[in-house]
């Protein structure tokens, strides 16, 4: 149908950009790099993706990770960039003291379902698109990243009938079954195509 046409055409264009960013994602990381792709994901809820990073950035440049902050100083590198930044600045200095064992965990060559599933029950702020987000920017594959654009165009493709009201771990786990299926279909990976459906909302193949 035209929707899939429209769909391979724009998929053709953006390919080799696309390709490009996942074999950056592939790379080998430092501790420290995957650190900040996860203090990354814990400020994306209602937050602007390039904002959150501008926010990780600057937390960088402070040397968040080796140096001691208090939480207000946290949330005070958060508060023009990211919702909810107190709450966030708790968690984040939660994850500091955590971060070890977490990293042992993400590295311990487990598959990244069960990896996602230990996030989920271990790292405040992080639930399963927030997890599943982390572990594609360090890599993973496979993983459906369900924020509001991804089930927006799942919906306008005909994937989903209807939209879900709220995103319950069973309701996650169907719809991206679901996702998975129609990318096969397309012969399209699933992190291509999530790739892409960011794009059409923000104009770049970004995080």
């Amino acid at each position: 149908n035209r929707l899939t046409m429209t769909l391979l055409h724009e998929y053709s264009t953006k390919r080799k950009l696309i390709e490009l960013r996942l074999r950056e994602f592939s790379r080998a990381k430092t501790p420290e790099e995957v650190f900040y792709e996860l203090c990354f994901c814990v400020l994306t809820p209602q937050s602007k993706g390039r904002m959150c990073w501008d926010a990780v950035q600057l937390l960088q440049q402070r040397d968040f990770y080796h140096r001691a902050f208090s939480p207000s100083l946290v949330a005070s590198l958060l508060k023009t960039r990211v919702r909810f930044h107190n709450t966030k600045a708790r968690r984040l200095l939660l994850l500091k003291k955590q971060f070890d064992e977490v990293h042992r965990v993400v590295s311990s060559g487990r598959d990244h379902h069960t990896v996602r599933d230990w996030l989920v029950d271990h790292v405040q702020g992080i639930g399963l698109k927030e997890a599943s987000h982390f572990l594609r920017n360090i890599g993973g594959r496979n993983l459906a990243i369900l924020d509001r654009h991804v089930l927006k165009h799942l919906h306008q493709e005909g994937v989903l009938q209807e939209y879900p009201k709220t995103l319950a771990r069973k309701t996650y786990l169907d719809i991206e079954q679901r996702f998975s299926a129609y990318s096969s279909r397309m012969g399209i990976t699933l992190d291509c195509l999530d790739l892409l459906f960011w794009s059409r909302e923000t104009g770049e193949v970004f995080k």
